[in-house]
């Protein structure tokens, strides 16, 4: 079954959706697309300094991911600068370290298109098997974290006021991160993990009535999303990472027309005091 490269793709993208689908619902109930956006840059320092090291891809980049977001958590402390101007520099900064120190490397062979933009196609089964068990731990890190990260998303002094510990949740969220990001960059690139974690969420979004609902709703498009795309991909010979994305905007476009349960949401919140 898994010896045709389709095959292969498709088996690992539905995979990585099951996971960016969840973890997802919470970066966008709490804001967080510009940290996504900030440590998905970190990734290619990341792999910059597994060249130099010459240690793993994936363990480079999960570390160099971490230490972004433990840097933000300690700058965030010292109220210098507000959270997003933050962001901007870590995000931008740790992206130009990695082109440069990139450029620097003139004896290896980098394919930066493959690590901004992924290749899902060239995925083997040893990848797979990373995808499903590093994802099966995040998922069950998220569901054991899934009540003080929630709380903490509604209001952070009530959660820890009830004893969550909504930093330390806040912490081991940004490190699941890391590792989604970590597992997801061959597949779909640097540049385009942020909006498979966001866009599959925010188009479950409209039809969820829990919070619950919606994760499980953001796999689902996350993955109709990976299969629509790749099969897009081989029909019309283009790029396989951005073919997802754009799926999953299709999706979340197809999600914007008015819909029954829609307008009568609207109605019920027009007549309310």
């Amino acid at each position: 079954m898994l010896d045709d490269f389709f095959t292969r793709a498709l088996v690992a993208g539905v995979g990585l959706a099951l996971v960016t689908g969840p973890l997802g619902c919470f970066v966008v109930w709490r804001r967080m697309a510009y940290f996504g956006d900030t440590m998905a840059h970190s990734a290619l320092l990341g792999v910059a300094l597994s060249l130099v090291m010459e240690i793993n891809l994936m363990v480079g980049v999960f570390l160099v991911a971490a230490l972004a977001s433990v840097a933000l958590i300690i700058m965030e402390r010292r109220r210098a600068l507000s959270t997003d101007a933050l962001l901007g520099i870590l995000s931008h900064s740790t992206l130009a370290l990695g082109l440069v120190m990139v450029a620097f490397m003139t004896w290896v062979r980098v394919d930066l298109m493959g690590f901004l933009f992924g290749d899902i196609l060239a995925v083997s089964k040893l990848d797979i098997a990373v995808i499903y068990g590093g994802g099966a731990v995040v998922l069950g890190l998220l569901i054991w974290l899934w009540r003080p990260l929630l709380a903490a998303t509604v209001n952070t002094d009530i959660a820890q006021a009830e004893g969550l510990k909504p930093e330390r949740s806040r912490l081991i969220f940004m490190l699941l991160m890391a590792a989604v990001i970590a597992i997801a960059m061959k597949l779909v690139g640097i540049l385009l993990i942020t909006a498979l974690l966001i866009i599959p969420a925010a188009t479950a979004r409209r039809f969820a009535g829990g919070p619950e609902m919606m994760a499980v709703l953001a796999a689902i498009a996350g993955a109709l999303s990976v299969i629509g795309g790749l099969t897009a991909s081989l029909q019309f010979d283009t790029p396989s990472g951005p073919s997802i994305v754009v799926a999953a905007l299709a999706l979340f476009l197809v999600s914007l027309m008015p819909s029954p349960r829609a307008e009568t949401d609207d109605r019920a919140t027009e007549t309310k005091p």
